[in-house]
């Protein structure tokens, strides 16, 4: 088995206390690594600098040498050369004029002509030396022999002479002459170094090697070079704090190795790396300030160490939270048992049933309520167990007269331990006959309610309707405001009555869908014709936009369709001042049955009250204009009536901007035959509509009737036209019709021009035939002025008309007459009134009128009698034609 490491508190601790100890000796191992390699990087740094600047001062010990043996000492012994001039800048400052300017050269104190030559040789010699340095060179050279001092350096020292660092030219030779009298006057030193110096005006730092020649009967000449080391020192190590100083250390040998020539020391507040340069007795010194060692230190593990620190402060967290909920034992436990405990006594107080837990191991109750403690005494709980054993662990008992059911169960844990639990079955079955009746007694409520409603909507609907008719007839004549008000009162309670009964019916389940045949441009023309006195009354526009043809059948309810959206409509009518509202049906897309209606309005929205009553009725306020107020089930009732048909009703609202209803019913397509010719067949219409809402709802119905609209571009082209279709009064001339919204249906203007309202396609079409009919007369009346009641049918021409469109026709009557093809049937017998008006039989005329009365009530023998005549004055006229 394996060993499993014990979760005790004090092993906790100490694996807490491993792992912040190996976290710091990490920590400690990185900050140890990270120092050393910095002191070893900056030890590498030391020794090439320190080899570097050996270099320099070996070279320029030959360029002294050079300078005194070959310069000097050759200068002295020739002629001088006359060509060489001087300028006196000051007395005793003498400036050498030459042509090569990397150098210039200046003296100092009384000379001869030699001075002069030899100083010419030395800068021509250190032109050539310096000729590719960039940084400030200088020598300066004590001639023993007349005790003047020349000074060459790649500063411009005539300018700095004459002009603003006169004084500082001054001090730095002054300086350098007292230095190098006193190497001069040192017999035992002959060559010695000054310690680093700092340009302030240039920021240059440098050393000086001063080298001593003696000379026998004159005094001591020095030869002194600034030996710049800006060039040399890296840049991440600041000037600042390198020292060049004596070597107390320096030993005889030369040849050690390279990482023995420096060392590192520490010395309050600094760290000092020094490098010994060889055959000199100087040490080049780097010092470090331990804060800022350390500042560079924490900025470079910057990550490592916060990393050190989250994990330390997480273990600390961790040790702490650990050892207060989990290891180390709790105070609040035992008052957490003792809450466990009443809790677990509390709910076994309020269990409806008897509840026993008994331990026959020491024969004594574990847990028990008070309907266990009554029956408990009346038990034999050994007799149970037995006979619970043998029927599955359920029996019956009789106690005290009253039937228990005993439920038993053993414990899982303890085998000794036994569950009981006892059920009164005598109060359950009173319950339960209390609870049929309580039902019974409710569903006979709703059953009254329903009964009630429905009786209380017959008995107003009578009184209602006659009230709502005789208003309707008072309205007529009399234009009184006061008794249109009291109209839209009286018809907004009947629609309140009819809905309370129509939503009654719904909650019975006493309504199903009464699907029928219909055409749905017939319902919208009924629909926009019933809203159009409130909508004058409110100086609202409507605007009926029908995507689908006017012709086309649909099979549904046709009443709930018209009750859904009549009560929409006059919701949205009473929540719109102002603006206009829009009715919109097309088909779904890859959907021919089923459509999609949408109505809009630019009201002011609908309140969250509002919204709530979809799911309910009544469940807030409604709003309410001076014509009346919206009715708060017309919502709950159009969804209702929607999923009955198996449709949906979605609402979206806008507060300010209006409200947009979305409906999508199922309403099957009916398959229609196919018409040879369309009522406008050849009948050419200029359409000149501003609203091109409007222009495509007109151009629409005249396709479908089978009109050719023309534009007013086309009209410019020089196309003729039938009939001028436009909504502005101003551009009525010729046979037209004035298309406008508020109108009841059409009426004449005068003889050659209609009135008539775009939203009722029905009114439309019979403005436009009736328009047409006009003109034929006219045109007929003008072509024969002679005999104004002769037929046309002596003509040829109007005889072969009318013989091939008048006979199918006829035949077609017959035949939509035994299918009950109303709308088909009227649509004929309007086209058959249209060819007895163009030819003028006047007969023929009247009898197409009266059966499209009769088809309107639907009356068939009457449509069968007044066809049979149709037929017989055809027949007749046919006879006439044919002598």
């Amino acid at each position: 088995m394996p060993y499993k490491f014990p979760l005790t508190s004090g092993n906790v601790t100490r694996f807490f206390v491993v792992f912040n100890l190996v976290l710091f000796l990490a920590l400690g191992a990185m900050v140890h690594n990270s120092v050393n390699a910095w002191v070893t990087e900056k030890r590498y740094a030391m020794t090439d600098l320190a080899r570097a600047m050996q270099k320099r001062i070996d070279a320029y010990r030959f360029a002294t040498w050079q300078i005194y043996e070959n310069l000097a000492t050759s200068a002295a012994g020739s002629a001088p050369n006359s060509s060489l001039q001087e300028t006196r800048l000051r007395p005793d400052v003498y400036y050498l004029e030459k042509t090569r300017r990397k150098t210039e050269a200046l003296i100092f104190g009384s000379h001869d002509s030699s001075t002069l030559d030899m100083t010419m040789r030395m800068s021509n010699y250190l032109d050539t030396l310096w000729g590719a340095e960039n940084p400030t060179w200088s020598m300066y050279f004590l001639n023993g022999q007349d005790n003047s001092l020349i000074m060459i350096s790649t500063l411009p020292l005539k300018d700095m002479a004459t002009r603003y660092k006169e004084s500082a030219i001054n001090s730095l030779v002054d300086s350098r002459r007292a230095e190098m009298l006193q190497q001069a006057n040192a017999l035992d030193e002959r060559e010695s170094f000054s310690p680093l110096r700092h340009f302030a005006w240039q920021n240059d730092h440098y050393f000086t090697l001063r080298t001593t020649f003696n000379q026998p009967g004159h005094l001591a000449t020095v030869v002194a070079f600034d030996l710049p080391v800006n060039d040399l020192i890296p840049r991440s190590m600041p000037l600042e704090n390198f020292q060049l100083r004596q070597d107390a250390t320096q030993t005889s040998s030369t040849d050690d190795e390279s990482s023995e020539s420096t060392h590192v020391s520490l010395v309050n507040p600094n760290l000092e790396i020094a490098a010994s340069l060889p055959s000199t007795s100087l040490q080049l010194v780097y010092r470090v300030p331990l804060t800022s060692l350390a500042l560079d230190t924490l900025r470079n593990l910057l990550w490592p160490l916060l990393i050190n620190l989250v994990l330390f402060l997480l273990s600390i967290a961790g040790i702490t939270l650990l050892r207060q909920q989990s290891l180390r034992p709790n105070e609040n436990q035992s008052a957490e048992l003792d809450s466990l405990r009443m809790l677990n006594e509390e709910i076994v107080a309020s269990l409806p049933v008897g509840l026993l837990v008994y331990d026959f191991a020491t024969n004594r109750t574990l847990l028990s309520n008070k309907i266990a403690e009554h029956l408990l005494p009346h038990l034999n709980l050994q007799k149970i167990i037995n006979m619970s054993d043998q029927h599955q662990g359920v029996l019956q008992a009789t106690i005290n007269n009253e039937v228990y059911e005993i439920r038993h169960a053993r414990s899982v844990l303890s085998p000794h331990t036994q569950l009981f639990m006892m059920r009164d079955q005598d109060r359950e079955l009173l319950v339960n006959k209390k609870l049929q009746k309580a039902q019974q007694v409710l569903d006979r409520n709703h059953q009254m309610r329903q009964q009630l409603m429905h009786n209380l909507g017959h008995a107003l609907h009578r009184p209602l309707e006659s009230m709502v008719m005789q208003l309707v007839q008072l309205s007529q004549r009399d234009d009184d405001e006061s008794v249109l008000d009291l109209l839209d009162e009286s018809q907004g309670l009947a629609r309140l009555v009819d809905d309370i009964v129509l939503l009654n019916r719904l909650e019975a389940h006493d309504w199903s869908p009464d699907a029928s045949r219909f055409n749905l441009q017939e319902l919208l023309d009924e629909i926009a014709l019933e809203s159009l006195p409130l909508l004058r009354r409110k100086g609202l526009a409507l605007v009926v936009n029908n995507h689908l043809a006017n012709d086309e059948m649909r099979f549904g309810d046709r009443r709930a369709l018209r009750k859904v959206l009549t009560t929409l409509m006059h919701y949205s009518l009473t929540t719109t001042q102002w603006g206009k509202i829009s009715l919109e049906i097309k088909a779904s897309e890859g959907k021919a049955d089923r459509i999609l209606l949408q109505l809009v309005d630019t009201g002011s929205g609908l309140t969250v009250d509002e919204l709530s009553n979809v799911d309910f009725p009544f469940l807030g306020d409604t709003t309410q204009d001076r014509f009346g107020q919206a009715s708060g089930m017309a919502f709950f009732l159009c969804k209702q009536l929607c999923k009955q048909m198996g449709g949906t009703l979605e609402i979206v609202a806008k507060p300010d901007i209006g409200t947009r209803y979305n409906i999508q019913l199922p309403l099957a397509l009916e398959q229609q035959t196919e018409q040879e010719e369309k009522l406008l067949e050849s009948v050419s219409v200029l359409v000149d509509i501003a609203m091109e809402d409007v222009h495509k709802i007109v151009c629409r119905h005249l396709e479908n009737w089978g009109a050719k609209c023309l534009t007013s571009d086309e009209r410019l082209s020089g196309q003729e036209h039938d009939v001028l279709v436009t909504d502005d009064p101003a551009r009525l001339s010729g046979w037209a019709l004035l298309l406008a919204g508020d109108e009841m249906g059409h009426h004449a203007i005068n003889d050659q021009q209609f009135r008539v309202n775009f939203n009722l396609s029905n009114a439309l079409l019979d403005a436009l035939l009736a328009l047409i009919e006009k003109q034929l007369a006219h045109d007929l009346m003008e072509e024969n002025n002679e005999d104004e009641t002769a037929t046309p049918l002596l003509s040829g021409g109007y005889f072969q008309l009318f013989t091939e469109t008048v006979p199918p026709d006829v035949k077609r009557l017959y035949t939509e007459a035994a299918e009950k093809d109303y709308p088909s049937l009227a649509q004929t017998a309007h086209r058959l009134k249209g060819v007895f008006a163009m030819l003028n039989l006047v007969p023929g005329k009247q009898l197409c009128e009266e059966l499209e009365q009769h088809i309107k009530v639907c009356d068939d023998s009457t449509i069968k009698n007044t066809t049979s005549d149709i037929d017989t004055y055809v027949n007749q006229l046919l006879q006439q034609g044919n002598p």
